[in-house]
């Protein structure tokens, strides 16, 4: 069953030098207790498509499109229909628990208070459910009474993660959950997350600029670049096989295990993403693109399938099969004639 889809999503920054697009035309869809993995350097917009999720974003931010939640759009929801949905069917983990969470409050406060906001707990109950979620992400009960100063960063993250599971939501949004983590509390806390979605059946969307991370914990990866997704499917096959450059590029930035010249030498791509104010015409990515044609300056490349797009069926992280969705990318390169798809 489908929990999340985005249906054409753009948002648009206003601004007295000018509209900058940062998200363009955004098309994805999450299934219940599916994971699925945005990926991208800083600028693509991926932080900013997971804040419009929940209508997070400034007041100079102009979003259209449809955010469907269980059928129901974010964007025409009323402000109390809204507050009803954050938390309780949707919540998030920010990016950097450090300054998500508040310095001057007791860490049990914090993860009691969307209880209290919703109703769903008060006074020796909040308690209770508060000391569950901490020993739930391997946490001790007596942390509650603390200060965010007093924990680690692998501990403030799990706090963070906390905070969103207490009103039980059917889809959690976790923006680069593991920034400035060393790599052992990063593998503990990525653990964490797929261990949650498999008791839970949680719906997950993951932003992170680390494909590595992403194609381990989620089931699929889409790839964002200048605002739009340039690569989506199956994660493995997205990471192992990327046929967009950038895809290319992102899933060669990081060494392979075992593999000495990739250890010594990662491949990279040279220059920096585009200005969203300031956009290249025809695709964004040929400025930076070592195979671009010359119509790749003025023809714009909407996502096409890899080769023959299957019927097969795949068993996700949840355990429930599903058909696969096909693995595509924004590229000339990847056309193939129409009689062998």
């Amino acid at each position: 069953m489908t929990l999340l889809e985005l249906r054409d999503v753009a948002v648009t920054y206003r601004s007295a030098a000018g509209d900058v697009p940062a998200v363009r035309g955004v098309s994805l869809a999450l299934a219940e207790g599916e994971a699925l993995g945005v990926a991208g350097e800083s600028g693509s917009g991926k932080s900013t498509l997971a804040m419009s999720l929940l209508r997070l974003l400034p007041r100079d931010a102009l979003v259209s499109g449809e955010i469907l939640l269980d059928g129901e759009d974010v964007l025409t929801m009323s402000w109390g229909r809204l507050r009803a949905v954050r938390w309780a069917s949707a919540s998030l983990v920010f990016q950097g628990a450090q300054h998500a969470l508040n310095p001057v409050r007791r860490i049990g406060d914090q993860i009691a208070e969307p209880l209290r906001v919703h109703g769903m707990a008060t006074g020796a109950a909040a308690r209770r459910r508060t000391a569950e979620l901490l020993e739930q992400v391997g946490l001790p009960a007596w942390r509650a009474r603390g200060y965010p100063h007093e924990l680690s960063g692998g501990q403030r993250q799990r706090v963070m993660i906390a905070m969103a599971l207490a009103c039980s939501p059917r889809l959690i949004v976790a923006d680069e959950p593991t920034t400035a983590l060393d790599v052992m509390i990063q593998a503990q806390v990525l653990s964490l997350i797929r261990s949650l979605i498999a008791e839970h059946g949680i719906g997950l969307i993951m932003i992170s600029h680390d494909l590595s991370v992403l194609a381990a914990t989620c089931d699929r990866l889409a790839v964002m670049y200048a605002g739009r997704v340039v690569e989506s499917g199956p994660s493995r096959e997205v990471f192992r096989d990327a046929r967009h450059p950038y895809g290319r590029a992102l899933a060669g930035a990081f060494p392979t295990v075992g593999d000495p010249a990739s250890r010594m030498a990662p491949s990279g791509l040279g220059g920096d993403p585009p200005d969203p104010a300031r956009l290249p015409t025809g695709c964004s990515f040929h400025p930076r693109c070592p195979v671009s044609l010359v119509s790749c300056a003025s023809e714009p490349v909407e996502l096409w399938p890899v080769g023959r797009a299957g019927d097969r069926t795949e068993t996700g992280r949840s355990g429930a099969g599903r058909a696969e969705a096909p693995h595509t990318a924004a590229c000339v390169h990847v056309r193939v004639p129409e009689e062998t798809r």
